[in-house]
């Protein structure tokens, strides 16, 4: 029997929303077993069990649940104690007290201020020559006052700090123990975390006698895109994080996935650094051209992101206040206005060196990158530029620029581009100006400062600003825990963690 065009739908919607209910009440979300994480990385383990103060995104969710900092973040990114369990700021914004709690490292030593001074000293040691280091570049001592009451002296006011000292990288770890809320287990040869949640007493908290019973434990790996997407649409996993625009066509699951897709509202840098200072990239007019060029408002359609940020500039607008420029960098100038200024440019350099105008884009592998690619691509192609497309790390003219913001502040962009990082063009008179504003006490003085410095790497063109980053996360009904949030770092503990 054929059924109306009308009835069949309903008869379709219905079957399907049962189908969900049957298909949902399994996997391995929905009893009091682990949680299985899944994170997008290389797959082979070494994403997941990275050392060091350089880590990707799997090994810094892995980092902050067992080895935790003076502070760290909730599942909506606000800052929480953890080895400390309180403290204080001076009016002048230039000390922060901390008295850590009483805990014990995972061989029952406690955990003393002197410690804690030590190893912050240590790891900001081993951070020089890094974003993170530069961040941390308002940090002129650190004191260990009393047995557990360690202080830290800035430069400068920094109403970001403690966000900064959340991050992962900055975690306690002593003789290759963390001091984490989590202690991980497993073989060599794995490349699977098991995680245990350690009882509140543990941790110097008020015990709770239920805890064996309410609360899980945590499984993560590493996969690359592709098999981290197929193990949540086969139930195999409960939470799958770290995708971004180059894997984010893969979050098109179908009605039994079983799972909802989560967008992070994130602030951080996505554009194109300038690699190599030649050919169509040699001069800032030219390099201006190419980002006049990009229609930003139609980037992202093919993707079907709502609500993504697209923007001009290397800081965003909002975060200097008051304003210091308009929304738009050529003065409301339409798509087809730009493009012919920009046509005309590049055929004069065309004409003048009798070279072809090509440039190579650096962008990881992913259907997101092929889809962004071919947006560039036509855009440049319009101005009379070819675009070839290259891996990241194949000496591309042009790279994709893909990080998320450790606090919201302008000099955590323009700490991006700092030389020192040898990312790409830099501008050393930019960052003798962001170095001088880290001893200025006075709000305005800094700002004036920090707009001057982005004023100069926006004339030199260093960056073909984009948007915000993209980041997306698969999470299956029922898991506790997992909150979207501006920073893309999910805790992994409070997955564990019962709802009451």
């Amino acid at each position: 029997m054929t059924l109306p065009a009308r009835r069949g739908g309903v008869f379709r919607i219905c079957l399907t929303i049962i189908l969900t209910i049957i298909v949902s009440s399994c996997g391995p979300g929905t009893d009091r077993g682990a949680v299985a994480v899944a994170i997008i990385g290389d797959g082979d383990g070494d994403d997941l069990f990275q050392s060091g103060v350089r880590l990707s995104t799997a090994a810094q969710h892995l980092r902050g649940s067992t080895n935790e900092g003076l502070v760290g973040l909730d599942p909506a990114g606000q800052v929480v104690p953890a080895i400390a369990e309180r403290w204080i700021v001076t009016d002048d914004g230039l000390s922060y007290i901390f008295r850590l709690r009483n805990s014990n490292w995972p061989d029952g030593e406690a955990i003393t201020a002197a410690e804690a001074r030590i190893l912050l000293e240590d790891t900001i040691r081993r951070l020089d020559g890094t974003s993170l280091g530069l961040d941390l570049a308002k940090i002129t001592e650190i004191r260990a006052m009393t047995g557990r009451v360690v202080e830290l002296r800035l430069s400068g006011p920094m109403p970001d700090f403690l966000r900064l000292l959340a991050q992962p990288e900055l975690g306690f770890v002593n003789q290759g123990n963390g001091a984490g809320p989590m202690v991980m287990s497993g073989d060599e040869e794995s490349v699977q975390a098991r995680l245990r949640a350690l009882p509140p007493q543990e941790r110097g908290l008020p015990a709770r006698e239920d805890w064996a019973e309410v609360s899980r434990g945590v499984t993560v790996q590493a996969l690359p895109g592709r098999a981290a997407v197929d193990a949540f649409a086969n139930g195999e996993v409960d939470v799958l994080m770290g995708g971004t625009i180059a894997t984010f066509p893969m979050a098109q699951l179908g009605p039994l996935s079983r799972g909802t897709v989560q967008v992070d509202p994130t602030l951080g840098v996505f554009g194109l650094m300038v690699r190599r200072e030649s050919g169509v990239l040699s001069d800032a007019a030219l390099r201006e051209a190419l980002s006049m060029a990009i229609d930003r408002s139609e980037l992202i359609q093919p993707f079907g992101l709502g609500g993504w940020q697209a923007s001009q500039w290397l800081v965003p607008q909002e975060l200097f206040s008051p304003a210091q420029y308009p929304q738009g960098r050529w003065g409301g100038q339409s798509i087809e206005d730009r493009r012919n200024i920009a046509t005309r440019r590049i055929a004069q350099w065309a004409a003048q060196s009798d070279e072809e105008p090509t440039v190579r884009v650096g962008l990881p592998d992913g259907p997101g990158s092929d889809l962004l690619f071919e947006e560039l691509s036509n855009a440049w192609q319009a101005i009379g530029v070819t675009s070839v497309r290259a891996g990241l790390g194949e000496g591309a003219d042009l790279e994709l620029h893909d990080r998320l913001a450790r606090y919201s502040s302008p000099r955590w962009f323009l700490n991006q581009f700092n030389c020192s990082l040898e990312m790409g063009l830099c501008s050393a008179e930019a960052d003798a100006l962001i170095q001088e504003s880290l001893t200025l006490k006075d709000p305005e003085a800094k700002l004036s400062l920090l707009v001057d410095a982005h004023a100069l790497l926006t004339q030199e063109e260093v960056f073909i600003p984009l948007g915000a980053p993209v980041r997306w996360s698969l999470v299956r009904g029922g898991v506790n825990g997992y909150q979207a949030n501006q920073w893309g770092l999910h805790p992994l503990f409070p997955l564990s963690q019962p709802t009451t």
